[in-house]
């Protein structure tokens, strides 16, 4: 028996209005209408006789047969972009200095970069991680060929490409006690969440002590859950035995955070782009995060 086809575009339909969480959303992903994706949706149903979401006025979900096409899906996406990829332009090979701040999606990174590797065997990256300070500098000192770290506030440089919430975190089982100063959970100076807890509590007169500095941010997420104190990081930084903190008369509205990549017009532009452009596809999948196009 010879079964349908799957369309490459009804699969990125799919998948686009799965990783979203919304087909409104979804339609922005992948370019086309929310009518138009809607219909996409509706002819893989048909091909596979099968419910992929369910679908109510107020929610959305995947059916448990969405649940196991999703991951086919993303593994046939993946390689039809990969065998297009090839076939249009040679792969980037050569080795990058890649420098990648420890702000940067702790939580996807390591999956994104395996991805990374399989879609460009070619590519050998020499990667650096640290606080993003730490990151510049080595590229100042030509140690790197890019850097993607926390916006330099003073320098203004690099492209950003990428925003987060900062929000407060605590430990779960955290307790605010408003008659004692805020124990704070920092790095050392200089540090611009450091910098930005303690001109965000002075704002509102909350006073304030050094409960923990520590030398990274792993470490800071360790000395939160562990509860010694609270701080200030990106959203996606929420771990098990962590909380965000929301009470805005004592713990300020924090802005956005900003990640840039430096090094786009070096000499190792050519390798750089796959990087950035394969980042910018990726992010655009991934819901708690603002993607700068």
């Amino acid at each position: 028996m010879r079964f349908p086809d799957l369309e490459i575009d009804l699969l990125r339909a799919f998948v686009a209005v799965a990783e979203t969480g919304s087909f409104t959303a979804a339609a922005d992903v992948v370019g086309r209408s929310q009518s138009a994706v809607s219909q996409k949706v509706q002819r893989l149903e048909e091909i596979l006789d099968r419910r992929v979401f369910d679908r109510t006025s107020r929610s959305l979900s995947l059916t448990r047969d969405g649940e196991r096409l999703l991951v086919s899906a993303r593994q046939m996406l993946e390689f039809n972009d990969a065998v297009v990829r090839d076939m249009r332009k040679p792969p980037a090979a050569g080795t990058l200095r890649l420098g990648i701040a420890e702000d940067f999606i702790p939580n996807e990174l390591p999956k994104l970069l395996a991805r990374f590797s399989r879609l460009y065997p070619g590519m050998h990256i020499d990667l650096m991680t640290g606080l993003s300070c730490s990151l510049l500098a080595a590229y100042d000192e030509d140690r790197l060929d890019a850097v993607i770290a926390k916006k330099d506030g003073q320098a203004q440089r690099g492209r950003v490409i990428w925003r987060e919430p900062l929000v407060w975190l605590a430990s779960a089982d955290f307790q605010v006690d408003f008659s004692k100063p805020a124990r704070l959970v920092m790095l050392p100076p200089p540090c611009t969440y450091r910098e930005l807890m303690i001109s965000a509590l002075d704002s509102v007169r909350r006073e304030w002590t050094v409960a923990c500095t520590a030398s990274s941010l792993m470490g800071v997420q360790a000395a939160v859950a562990g509860g010694l104190g609270v701080t200030v990081l990106g959203k996606s930084f929420v771990q098990e035995g962590m909380q965000i903190l929301r009470v805005p008369a004592h713990w300020p509205v924090l802005p956005m955070t900003e990640i840039t990549v430096i090094g786009e017009e070096s000499e190792a532009a050519e390798l750089i782009q796959p990087l950035v452009t394969f980042l910018a596809e990726s992010l655009s999948r991934t819901e708690a995060i603002t993607l700068v196009a």
